[in-house]
């Protein structure tokens, strides 16, 4: 959830009254029409645009550093034995939620036109040898320079060392880490309450752009794509899994958390606005608190099926348009980048875009190029994230409840075969 401007400025206070989501709609609005009103200005309403993706690539690469290391470093050792199920539920989903994006992005490829122009300046990786062997390479490389350069690969495997390192310090060190991550947090959502002016400086440049309004038909494109598969993996994909734990018929359930859990996350667009929600739908469940007292909150951080969707479909897009040739091998490890990534991108507001970039270098893509993406992100987020923060939200009680009720009849079996022991 956004936090609202200062509410002692009289704009302030008008625009705390207007929802974000509708600020974003009106300001792609105003792109579309300046552009078809004045289609030839090349500097003010563009620098709009321009501006916002300079401060996303400014920011981002030191929020994946304190997400990902304050997201290992508050890792609790000792987990409860009935709560590793439901861990294990979360990964496995996002594993086959990035592989399935994989394939979608396959199988109905988008493209955006404006990148086009960028395809000599890249150098693709031939085949998975060059691909690890170009991980390594950026790797090994200063936190500082990493940082200020924005490899991003060097900076995930930093934040991993550091995270772990972190689990050993004291409660209070890594108290401090968790408030700079919210505060690394806040800035960035300072960031994003200028998205409305960003995106419509965005619109207005690619409707004005070679190829005109149809750039925005390759925004539906990806769009439809990733709403998609995000239904694919809630009605499918996540049906199986819940069979397979449970052995019941998962539809009930699955229906039940999307209207309870789904649909308000939707219109909320944050995980964690809607936790509350969450825990009185495992109340109703009668669920043991035990376990939903911690597997939700966990949920909101680890469980990001949704996320993992969106940087592999908009990662791939990057890569169909710049014509970079992908083997099987490079897209999975970029599912499993993605699966690590989506993890520490809980409570940012577009959290899974600002971990385009990382996605991105695996296949030589630089940063430049993909901030333009994560700024078409910014445009189509409107529908993307608040269906990304759905699934995300309903699938924490979805899985939370399948493992408790594996866990409640094997405990039955248990009990009844001991009681025929008995007798």
């Amino acid at each position: 959830m956004l936090e609202p401007f200062n509410p002692k400025f009289p704009l302030a206070k008008t625009l705390n009254r207007i929802p974000f989501i509708l600020q974003i709609i009106i300001g792609l609005v105003f792109g579309i029409l300046l552009a078809i009103v004045y289609p030839h200005d090349t500097s003010v309403v563009p620098m709009f645009g321009t501006l916002f993706v300079k401060a996303l690539k400014a920011i981002a690469p030191i929020l994946v550093f304190v997400l990902v290391a304050a997201a290992i470093a508050r890792h609790q050792k000792g987990t409860q034995a009935n709560i590793r199920p439901v861990i294990v539920l979360y990964i496995v989903s996002m594993l086959f939620a990035s592989t399935l994006a994989v394939v979608m992005s396959y199988l109905f490829p988008s493209n955006f036109t404006e990148l086009q122009d960028a395809v000599e300046g890249v150098s693709p990786p031939m085949g998975i040898g060059e691909v690890l062997s170009n991980v390594v390479q950026q790797a090994i490389d200063n936190p500082i320079n990493a940082l200020i350069q924005g490899n991003y690969i060097c900076i995930l495997i930093w934040a991993v060392a550091l995270g772990l390192a972190f689990r050993a310090a004291h409660d209070n060190t890594k108290r401090v880490l968790e408030d700079l991550a919210q505060s690394i947090s806040a800035v960035v959502r300072m960031v994003i309450r200028f998205a409305p002016l960003g995106v419509m400086g965005l619109v207005y440049s690619a409707s004005t752009h070679e190829g005109g309004f149809g750039n925005l038909l390759n925004y539906l494109h990806v769009l439809v794509v990733l709403i998609a598969t995000m239904l694919i993996i809630a009605f499918v994909v996540n049906a199986i899994i819940v069979y397979l734990t449970t052995g019941e018929n998962p539809y009930p359930l699955i229906l039940l958390c999307l209207a309870r859990s789904g649909v308000t996350a939707f219109f909320t667009r944050s995980s964690a606005a809607n936790l509350p929600v969450n825990l009185e739908l495992c109340e109703e469940l009668k669920l043991p608190r035990t376990t939903y007292s911690i597997t939700i909150p966990l949920g909101c951080t680890i469980n990001m099926s949704g996320a993992g969707v969106t940087i592999v479909i908009m990662t791939m897009a990057a890569v169909h348009t710049l014509g970079v040739q992908v083997d099987f091998l490079s897209a999975l490890l970029m599912c499993i980048v993605s699966v690590v990534c989506a993890c520490g991108a809980s409570g940012v507001a577009g959290g899974s875009l600002m971990l385009i970039p990382l996605a991105c270098s695996i296949f030589g893509i630089s940063n430049d190029i993909a901030m333009q993406i994560v700024g078409i992100g910014f445009i189509i987020g409107v529908l993307q994230d608040s269906s990304e923060t759905a699934l995300n939200s309903a699938t924490d009680v979805l899985f939370t409840a399948a493992a408790c009720r594996r866990a409640e009849k094997i405990a039955q079996k248990k009990a009844a075969k001991e009681q025929k022991s008995a007798s």
